[in-house]
């Protein structure tokens, strides 16, 4: 999950991306604010693992996520996300580096735009994750196990 601001988080930084000033600037992912909450359907329950939250674009980065896969012997990731060509090209692209098999769902990611669904999904994460497919496709490869 994307870091949800909190005041303080930023403010003495001598340095901040671009996109993270945009997000500060917005708030658009303050703590308990709607930008910032989890779904009612979608909170984890007591026991499941949730790892940090990541400052940029790439959920390994600056998280605890490769440490907590690691941990319980998940060498395959099913991507999905949002936004396609910031943070889930940014996740494929460093769970490669990582040594992960990475497969990526198309239909159930999204972008601002065609063009940037187009660059993400058709150009780039093409050269890290190992199958690109659709909904219905995982859905059934997982149901086959």
């Amino acid at each position: 999950m994307h870091r949800r601001y909190r005041p303080g988080d930023y403010e003495t930084w001598k340095y901040i991306a671009p996109i993270q000033k945009a997000s500060w600037g917005r708030k658009t992912f303050e703590y308990g604010t709607w930008g910032g909450k989890i779904r009612s359907e979608f909170e984890p329950k007591s026991g499941e693992i949730v790892a940090t939250e990541h400052w940029c674009s790439s959920g390994f980065a600056n998280t605890d996520l490769d440490l907590q896969l690691k941990k319980h012997g998940i060498h395959q990731l099913i991507i999905i996300g949002l936004i396609a060509h910031t943070c889930v090209e940014a996740t494929v692209r460093f769970a490669a580096e990582l040594g992960y098999e990475v497969t990526m769902v198309k239909d159930a990611t999204a972008d601002y735009s065609a063009k940037e669904m187009h660059a993400a999904l058709d150009v780039n994460i093409p050269n890290y994750a190992s199958a690109i497919v659709n909904t219905e496709e995982i859905v059934a490869s997982i149901s086959a196990l």
